[in-house]
């Protein structure tokens, strides 16, 4: 074994190994030469190269998501940790653990022209959870620090930042440890007991209860709560495609249901209380709805955090979902609901399945098209990610096998990083791993290609219809030079090339039959990673989209 001869280094480096951080995802530079040599050069971590720090740390961040556990990233001096920026803002608001570890120049080197110099101290402070500006020198006060950020990523789920200066050299080693840190347990805050006989009280006072399910892990509720929530003709579940909670009495299509409704159905929806939990929700709909046609309560159940999304949160409720609705369950013994908020949302679900099925007999060639052929063909038991913008919201009106566990970051609902993100959780999962993107999101995250980890299974579906197709279905588009190029952002990108250059296996189908036949193939072979672009035409995917609404009330 070898060392860096710098303390610091070492302590960073040891307190990681004693808090069980392994995944170490390295960009390489200088300045973090002793991190890098120490953790490359102890068979305990399990480290990366990836020199592209934005696609580094959405990498990280699928490692992340999937072993609900922190990653550590490492980087040298300057503008590499900003590149990191983009994924601490995601993590932060998608309660992923990442451990930010950002090699720096000594303070008397700050502000003086020194080359690869910013001001590195407090960068991320408003999108982080802890900020750990070490001294130069090891201390028992630097140990405090180290291990007071690793506490906060792995217990309250986020980001956090360690901030270490070097000075040089940085490159000698030496063959045993200089230091021995003071390690510190974490005690948890005392958290209050929840009067779950209020909360028993006050369930079965309401009629009309709504439950809305966000970004959610899987199996994260039991069959038993399931069943609760479905066997109770009071209860309404609105679940989304990253909600992974799955039961035939649940609506997971919201915007079909409710787009073409006016006041008296809204009247009729608005529930009496609404139950939130998980993370964010991707239908604008009903996010408009709830904020107009406000409950009487809205109750958001979380171990961490609360956002008042709707403008009317009445209840914090401490607490995972499951633990909470297993303890409700427990004291409504003699709880029979007769009034069934649900009856008539199950009777209209019916109606629009079969409005749907007769639309997509008779459109073209389009976006819709290519999800309604896609998404029945995905393997079982595997891992869906979605890129954001148009490819998200179309997946929310098809059903997915239940399965097929489904994840998209919905954080900052950015398109940068979703490809990187994708890679990170397949290399973290060891599943299966398909990710369904469009050509803007797939373009400006195409570093992540750049990567040594790709599992030879990993399957890409691009939808390029040359350009961001999202503008033409938001309202207020106009064709002209400004919305083409400002906003749609036209291209001629020849994919092909990009799978030529990362040699992927590459796949085209440019119409109903070629898909078709394609994918036979596409899902066969996996001798390496697997590309498989689909044309749309650009002009036609909002007027399918529109049509498909409009025809839901006819």
């Amino acid at each position: 074994m070898i060392y860096p001869e710098i303390e610091l280094a070492q302590s960073i480096i040891e307190i990681c190994k004693s808090k069980n951080i392994q995944h170490i995802i390295i960009s390489p530079g200088s300045r973090n030469a002793p991190l890098t040599i120490g953790f490359a050069s102890d068979p305990f971590f399990k480290c990366y190269s990836i020199a592209d720090e934005r696609c580094a740390a959405f990498f990280a961040m699928g490692i992340a998501q999937q072993i609900q556990f922190p990653t550590a990233l490492v980087c040298t001096s300057g503008s590499a940790l900003l590149n990191y920026y983009p994924a601490v803002a995601e993590a932060f608001y998608s309660q992923i653990p990442l451990v930010v570890i950002s090699a720096d120049r000594p303070s008397n080197k700050i502000d003086i022209g020194d080359g690869q110099t910013i001001r590195q101290r407090n960068v991320y402070d408003n999108h982080i959870l802890y900020n750990a500006n070490l001294h130069e020198t090891a201390s028992e006060q630097n140990d405090g620090f180290i291990q007071e950020a690793i506490h906060h990523a792995i217990y309250k789920k986020g980001p956090v930042h360690i901030n270490a200066p070097f000075e040089e050299p940085l490159y000698n080693t030496v063959d045993k440890l200089s230091i021995n840190p003071h390690f510190t347990a974490y005690t948890p805050p005392q958290v209050a007991a929840i009067p779950m006989e209020i909360y028993r009280d006050k369930w079965q006072k309401y009629t009309k209860k709504l439950i809305l399910i966000g970004v959610n892990t899987p199996e994260a509720l039991t069959k038993r709560t399931i069943d609760f929530f479905a066997n109770d003709p009071s209860v309404l579940v609105l679940t989304e495609t990253t909600s992974n909670v799955h039961d035939p009495r649940f609506v997971h299509n919201i915007d079909t249901i409710i787009t073409p409704f006016g006041h008296d159905e809204f009247v009729k929806l608005q529930p009496d209380l609404l139950v939130t939990f998980g993370g964010m929700v991707i239908s604008k709909r009903i996010k408009t709805f709830l904020r107009k046609y406000r409950p009487q309560a809205h109750w958001h159940i979380d171990p961490l955090r609360f956002y008042d999304t709707y403008d009317c949160l009445s209840d914090r409720i401490v607490s995972t979902a499951e633990d909470f609705f297993s303890q409700l369950q427990l004291l409504l013994v003699d709880y029979h609901p007769n009034d069934s908020y649900r009856a008539w949302i199950d009777q209209i679900q019916q109606q629009r399945q079969l409005k749907q099925q007769q639309f997509l007999k008779d459109i073209p060639f389009s976006d819709m098209k290519a999800f309604e052929i896609l998404l029945p063909q995905l393997p079982k038991h595997s891992q869906l990610q979605i890129s954001n913008s148009a490819a998200i919201r179309y997946a929310q009106l098809f059903t997915i096998d239940s399965s097929i566990e489904v994840f998209c970051n919905r954080g900052t609902s950015g398109i940068d990083g979703s490809t990187s993100t994708a890679i990170g959780a397949a290399t973290g999962s060891q599943k299966p791993n398909v990710l369904l993107t469009g050509d803007i999101g797939f373009l400006y995250d195409s570093n992540a290609l750049w990567n040594g980890y790709i599992p030879k299974n990993f399957k890409i579906i691009l939808i390029n219809n040359r350009g961001g197709g999202i503008f033409r279905i938001l309202p207020g588009h106009v064709e002209n030079d400004i919305f083409h190029t400002y906003f749609e952002t036209q291209h001629n990108l020849e994919i092909s090339n990009l799978a030529k250059l990362y040699d992927l296996n590459y796949y085209c189908a440019t119409d109903e039959t070629e898909l078709t036949e394609v994918l036979t193939d596409f899902w066969s072979n996996n001798n390496k990673a697997s590309l498989l672009e689909i044309q749309t035409p650009t002009l036609i995917n909002d007027t399918v989209l529109k049509d498909y609404f409009n025809n839901l009330v006819k």
